[in-house]
């Protein structure tokens, strides 16, 4: 942003360091290749049959209408899918059939279990969900005997026909259902998370970004820098955004309310949609969404969103003030040095992932030398 002098002048710049990124060791979630360096999570999509699975896959990940899903058939074999390609957001989701018996003999249902990063069991809230919290307790005691470290979450699905009454009703219910069953069980200590879901709304992807996010090593750190960049810029609120998915993996300390939530959403949608209008030329192809991107809406209620691409798959939401965004220049340059700190975390991460798939490959080429011949590398 271009400033004229006494512009310049009147601002008050705050000196501060920005944390140097630390190593985090990450999570051993599962690879989908031996010698992939990038670790992929799984996620699994499991509940009873007509509960939401596929529609909220298709909903979140594939920008289908919630109308659509409607005609969507049942699904009738595990169906895997990478979502890596388009996203800054990389994990295996596995929607399994409600009627599949994953615990028969023939399934290999530790293999499945062993490399899971989170389990999402829908509950159809609008049916009778007894045989539902039965087949919860047989999944999640079973994962949980493989892999204590799964995160067990559960979505109670198709609240937008229930009054917020009864979705409080519900959701109390289901709660205590489910860890009444652990109880006596002696598994007090596994954990579950519940979340009231709609694919009529913004709730699924909100349910799914705080799943998304527990699979991210990095987290703490991401949600430390939002700190410092808001506190030092006269922010009230930071969103990272996955600008494909609409998912946030990080956000600052503060609580995420809703109605912001969905406002930073439709904000994205207007910037993808407006770019691939305006942004594209002749038959140029591709994401319109790229490092110039950039959006301001003045809201009637003296509050300023502010979009900046942070990287090609990111973008950073902030809410503030009319007399706080008057500092532009500074918000600016803290957004400068907040980008540069995150790029550095990420390439932490890939030298990590990098470092990983050179020890694979080394593992591997001891174990394949014919006739037993140790090979020493130099």
């Amino acid at each position: 942003m271009s400033m004229d002098a006494d512009e310049t002048g009147s601002q008050t710049h705050r000196i501060y360091k920005w944390p140097r990124p630390f190593l985090l060791e990450e999570k051993v979630l599962g690879f989908s290749d031996p010698f992939s360096c990038e670790v992929k999570p799984r996620i699994l999509l499991m509940g009873l049959r007509r509960s939401g699975k596929s529609s909220i896959q298709k909903v979140v990940f594939h920008k289908m209408s919630p109308n659509e899903t409607l005609f969507l058939e049942s699904t009738n074999k595990i169906c895997r899918e990478d979502v890596s390609n388009s996203s800054f957001v990389s994990f295996q989701i596995w929607d399994f059939p409600g009627q599949i018996d994953f615990f028969d003999p023939t399934f290999d249902y530790e293999m499945i279990f062993r490399g899971t990063g989170a389990l999402i069991f829908v509950i159809d809230s609008q049916d009778d969900y007894v045989e539902a919290l039965s087949r919860l307790h047989l999944t999640v005691t079973r994962a949980y005997k493989v892999n204590p470290d799964i995160n067990f979450e559960v979505f109670i699905h198709k609240v937008d026909g229930l009054s917020d009454d009864r979705k409080i009703e519900k959701q109390r219910d289901i709660h205590k259902r489910a860890n009444d069953d652990l109880a006596d069980a002696g598994l007090e200590r596994i954990h579950l998370s519940f979340y009231l879901t709609s694919i009529y709304d913004h709730s699924i992807f909100e349910a799914f970004s705080k799943v998304v996010q527990k699979l991210i090593p990095q987290l703490p750190t991401l949600e430390n820098l939002l700190n410092i960049f808001i506190s030092n810029s006269g922010i009230e609120k930071a969103f990272l955004f996955d600008v494909v998915s609409k998912i946030y993996i990080a956000t600052d300390s503060s609580p995420v309310d809703m109605q912001t939530y969905e406002l930073c959403c439709d904000m994205i949608d207007v910037v993808i949609d407006i770019s691939c209008i305006y942004g594209l030329t002749g038959d140029e192809v591709g994401t319109p969404y790229d490092k110039e991107s950039m959006a301001i809406i003045h809201l009637n209620n003296t509050t300023v969103m502010y979009l900046k691409e942070v990287t090609k798959f990111l973008a950073l939401v902030c809410f503030l003030r009319e007399e706080s965004f008057e500092r532009k220049g500074l918000i600016d340059y803290n957004f400068h040095c907040f980008k540069k700190a995150i790029e550095e975390v990420f390439d932490v991460r890939l030298k990590v992932q990098r470092s990983r798939k050179l020890l694979s490959q080394r593992r591997w080429s001891r174990q394949t030398v014919p006739n037993g011949t140790q090979v020493h590398p130099h």
